[in-house]
């Protein structure tokens, strides 16, 4: 058997054929992670007395989500600095991590489900979606 350095044009066929069923398979998990998130923040706006399909469109989902945590839906400005190499990075970071932990206060969980919520995103969503928590309003901010 003759082994060339190129390789023959079945490998390459053999090859691009593996890369396309691992993209294919990927795709689809990936679409299915995004349905079943866009399905528990239906139910989770619909708890928060917005409506449900606002979660639908992808910027006025975001604000709405905001006005739920009980944080400035002008702050979702913020996320366009995200442009920015550094900087933008860890300011869309923070505002996450600010986002998570008012979200799930505001539905009356606590900072280790903020965590949660920061990680495993699609999953949490989906526990105050379609979980026993109860919106309980924004925060107070004590003075």
């Amino acid at each position: 058997m003759y082994n060339s350095y190129y390789g023959s044009s079945a490998d390459y066929a053999a090859l691009g054929g593996m890369a396309g069923g691992v993209l294919g398979v990927y795709t689809v998990v990936l679409l299915a992670i995004v349905v079943v998130e866009l399905i528990g923040m239906w139910k989770m706006f619909a708890k928060a007395g917005e409506a449900g399909w606002k979660c639908l469109i992808p910027i006025y989902n975001l604000v709405t989500l905001f006005k739920i945590a009980g944080i400035s839906p002008w702050l979702v400005l913020c996320y366009l600095l995200s442009a920015i190499p550094v900087v933008g990075m860890l300011v869309a970071l923070a505002l996450q991590i600010y986002l998570a932990i008012n979200l799930s206060k505001s539905f009356g969980m606590g900072n280790g489900f903020a965590v949660g919520l920061f990680f495993l995103q699609p999953i949490f969503i989906c526990i105050l979606g379609f979980g026993k928590a109860e919106y309980q309003g924004t925060i107070e901010v004590a003075e």
